[in-house]
């Protein structure tokens, strides 16, 4: 669940405005009884969740007393997860959801609040709830109950309804007198104080200076990638999705293979002893999630080509039975996702990572002009790309007829090139940008290649172990030819996008 709201305050002697022209036409406004919530926050003894953003209370009275609210990149809107449980016992599975928060620090009670709340709910016409206002006056308090200081805050938090709806209570709350700030304060930070808004233990990335050092831009990209993969660990545990296209499965893997492939191309400027065993628990976990995100990108792609052609759809109970074999083979991926994720080796990992962002161990080389150094560097997987290495290989010896496992070589090589051209583009611009954006294009039609031809050697295999089933061996002979046809799509629209990406003007800086 998602959960967006906005915070205001208020003076003590402030009064809740009309809210009733915020109503949609034949909505209405209605006011909830009051309500005393007594809610306990558990957090390390350095409020490590907390300084990240995250909330574990449980609150006496809910149905599911137990609640996690987890930050996203937008102010104002978390994902909230509640369960059922005992107080005093923090849920195992809340306790694992937060893993890459407390990464193995004790969780107790930090924080108790009482809150004594009174509510209206904005209504549609059908009596949908579709926002509600709350005007709470918090009390914290001390282990024996005691009332030690307070304070009163108003939130409006969306239901069914739009963003609009929270646009128009906000003016009507602020044209009241109450304060709409541009910082989100959960209740329990403000209970806990100065302590609660000290730096999280990730260091998030920052803004380059206009020229930095190698060290610099390596510290970023290293920073970028922790973040990326430690943000995705609790939506991975939930199987929540992170957009339309994309899972979170698949966020984490690339952040594996990308901090993975910085590592390798910075390796000058990072010291061996540090990146080797690093880049070795990183292939350890990206191979873990490796199934459950091949599975995902198959019963997406077995979607899309089953019905590529509306003239001639492939037999839907056939799809159907395909899909089932998939989604038994998603689970007990998943299944395995879940096992190395407990595992004290992962949790290693991350107090490594979290490290690693904090400072990466560098060489004296990294501290030299961004600009002087790193050219060389990058140039390394583009020659390998481009097959103008030493080693023979890449786009130069790609035969356009050549097994699919010579295409495979050459995406595993774009894929480090784009990594290293992406990682510092942001510092050289220009020409390392637009050759970033060109093996963007390169590298996406590598990946349709891969794709479509792992596929067709799915349904091939699935079918000939059922070898009763008549029907879906008819249908997974036409996804095959289907897969093989994108196969060669892709080698005949290779070349060109190959010819611009590799055009001297966007590859003489590498010289």
């Amino acid at each position: 669940m998602v959960e967006e709201e906005r915070k205001f305050t208020v003076e003590p002697g402030w009064l809740m405005p009309d809210l009733s022209p915020a109503a949609p036409a034949g909505g209405s406004l209605r006011a909830l009884p009051p309500a005393t919530l007594v809610a306990t926050y558990h957090d390390t003894v350095d409020l490590r969740l907390a300084r990240a953003g995250v909330s574990l209370r449980h609150r006496e009275g809910d149905e599911l007393p137990w609640t996690v609210k987890l930050p996203t990149d937008s102010p104002g809107v978390r994902h909230e997860i509640s369960r059922t449980g005992a107080p005093g016992a923090v849920p195992a599975e809340l306790v694992e959801l937060v893993t890459v928060f407390h990464r193995g620090g004790q969780l107790a009670p930090v924080a108790v609040v009482r809150t004594v709340r009174h509510g209206h709910e904005i209504l549609d016409r059908a009596g949908t709830v579709l926002a509600e206002v709350v005007d709470d006056r918090v009390t914290v308090l001390d282990a024996e109950g005691a009332s030690t200081r307070g304070f009163r805050e108003v939130e409006a938090e969306r239901k069914a309804g739009d963003i609009e709806l929270l646009d128009r209570l906000t003016e009507l709350l602020c044209d009241a007198g109450a304060t709409h700030g541009g910082d989100f304060t959960p209740k329990h930070v403000r209970a806990l104080g100065r302590p609660a808004t000290a730096e999280p233990d990730l260091v998030a990335p920052t803004e380059l200076p206009a020229e930095p050092s190698a060290a610099a831009v390596v510290t970023e990209a290293v920073r970028r990638e922790v973040g990326r993969l430690l943000a995705h660990d609790p939506l991975v545990r939930l199987r929540a999705p992170v957009g339309d296209d994309d899972t979170a499965v698949h966020q984490m893997r690339v952040a594996c293979r990308r901090l993975r492939s910085d590592l390798k191309t910075f390796g000058p400027l990072v010291r061996p002893a540090w990146a080797r065993p690093l880049r070795g628990e990183l292939k350890w976990l990206a191979d873990s999630l490796g199934a459950a995100r091949d599975t995902e990108v198959l019963r997406e792609r077995l979607r899309r080509t089953a019905t590529a052609d509306p003239v001639s759809p492939v037999d839907p109970d056939a799809v159907e039975r395909l899909d089932a074999v998939l989604a038994g083979w998603q689970d007990e991926a998943l299944a395995e996702v879940d096992v190395a994720l407990r595992s004290p080796r992962y949790l290693a990992l991350v107090d490594a990572l979290v490290l690693a962002a904090r400072a990466p161990r560098l060489t004296p080389r990294a501290e030299s002009p961004a600009n002087r150094v790193l050219p060389r560097l990058v140039a390394r997987p583009w020659r390998r790309l481009a097959g103008t290495a030493k080693k023979p290989g890449g786009v130069a010896l790609l035969d356009p007829a050549g097994p699919d496992e010579q295409w495979h070589t050459v995406r595993k090589q774009g894929k480090q090139a784009r990594s290293a051209v992406t990682a510092v583009a942001p510092v050289l611009g220009g020409d390392a940008a637009k050759l970033a954006r060109a093996l963007a294009k390169v590298q996406k039609l590598l990946g349709e290649h891969q794709d479509a031809a792992v596929a067709a050697q799915t349904w091939r295999a699935v079918a000939e172990a059922r070898p009763a089933d008549h029907r879906l061996a008819v249908a997974a002979g036409r996804l095959l030819e289907r897969e093989r046809a994108a196969v060669r799509r892709v080698r005949a629209d290779f070349p060109y996008a190959w010819r611009r990406a590799s055009r001297r003007r966007r590859t003489r800086w590498l010289a």
